[in-house]
């Protein structure tokens, strides 16, 4: 499993992810979720992926060969995309079309094909946009009033987020809410494990502000977890 949140403030864009595919007593596997596409000064374009790891790869191995064709066109490719509006439906149409391809042979082996993605960026003289993209190639949009995204395990971080983000919330508490939410979906999932990834696009930057890779021993993410922890039980123990 996985767990993968993006959010789309006034201030940026804000994506993190873990690595963990796999879980069992003797089988966990570590695999890249977070993907970036940038020409800086006319785009910067990240990607999350959860679900068929065979899907995504393949998904973005597509991706990836489209930008590489010397006769990409604005409908093939996403670095040639003229909004990101397009390039949500370049994804979409990738996604559906190794979803349709693999999943007759993976329903004979009564295992899912499903796949979901998630895809924010900006291009020169754009907006700065958050979609997810269904298996089917169909996708929602962040919006004012929800301005996060959520694949994968997301229930047990998906609490924090509603409490403390809006439209308005500036990066670095952005950054911070993100790491807790992360932090409480690690405590409560064993499908969801380090390390992170995190990304973050500053508005009208068009280029990856931050791209930073959090490791299990990382300091700071354990005393941010630790001081979290110690937040809660006095809060609880100050309720009447």
């Amino acid at each position: 499993m996985t767990y993968c949140v993006g959010l789309r403030l006034e201030a940026g864009l804000v994506l993190l992810s873990d690595t963990r595919t796999n879980a069992g007593l003797d089988n966990i596997s570590t695999y890249r979720k977070m993907f970036v596409f940038e020409e800086p000064g006319e785009r910067a374009i990240a990607m999350m992926t959860a679900g068929n790891l065979s899907v995504t790869q393949t998904t973005l191995a597509r991706l990836q060969e489209a930008i590489d064709d010397p006769e990409a066109t604005p409908e093939t490719s996403i670095m040639k995309a003229e909004s990101m509006l397009n390039v949500a439906t370049i994804v979409g149409e990738a996604l559906s079309q190794v979803t349709g391809e693999t999943r007759s042979r993976m329903d004979r082996m009564a295992e899912s094909a499903n796949a979901s993605m998630i895809v924010a960026g900006q291009r020169k003289d754009g907006h700065m946009r958050l979609f997810l993209v269904y298996p089917e190639g169909n996708f929602i949009e962040a919006t004012e009033d929800t301005p996060y995204l959520q694949i994968g395990e997301h229930k047990y971080g998906k609490p924090i987020l509603d409490r403390v983000i809006t439209a308005k919330t500036p990066l670095e508490e952005a950054r911070k809410a993100v790491l807790l939410s992360m932090d409480s979906t690690l405590r409560s999932n064993l499908s969801v494990g380090m390390p992170l990834d995190l990304v973050v696009i500053e508005r009208d930057a068009l280029r990856i502000s931050e791209k930073r890779r959090i490791e299990a021993n990382d300091e700071d993410f354990a005393r941010m977890s630790a001081a979290w922890s110690q937040a809660l039980r006095d809060a609880f123990a100050q309720i009447a």
